[in-house]
């Protein structure tokens, strides 16, 4: 069995709904962090105090063919009208893998038998 990293950064805002949507496209567990980013546009001020917002990073370690699926059910929440992205979601190939719970794997095998 292959696998995928997912990575997905969201608004802060956005978290509760790309995890639920990445649930019900058949993620079984993810690890949250909370960070901060430099974009392309000048940061808004006011009264002279910096505005950051606070982003999510989601990371999935899922099976290489539900990877896709659950990319773009996250996609659908931060882009649902096809324009301006509110984050940004990716996978990465991952070569090797030590210490994934074992149900984990056997709810990929499941979800590939019912699929398939």
């Amino acid at each position: 069995m292959k696998f995928s990293l997912l990575v997905a950064i969201v608004p802060e805002e956005l978290e509760q709904q790309c995890i639920d949507a990445a649930t019900e496209a058949g993620a079984v567990g993810m690890t949250l962090m909370s960070g901060r980013g430099i974009g392309g546009e000048r940061k808004k001020t006011f009264f002279g105090l910096t505005f950051e917002g606070s982003q999510s990073i989601m990371l999935l370690t899922l099976e290489k063919g539900l990877s896709l699926k659950v990319l773009k059910a996250i996609r659908q929440i931060l882009n649902p009208s096809g324009e301006d992205s509110k984050g940004l979601v990716m996978t990465l190939p991952v070569e090797h893998l030590g210490g994934i719970d074992m149900a984990q794997v056997k709810r990929f095998e499941e979800r590939l038998r019912h699929d398939g």
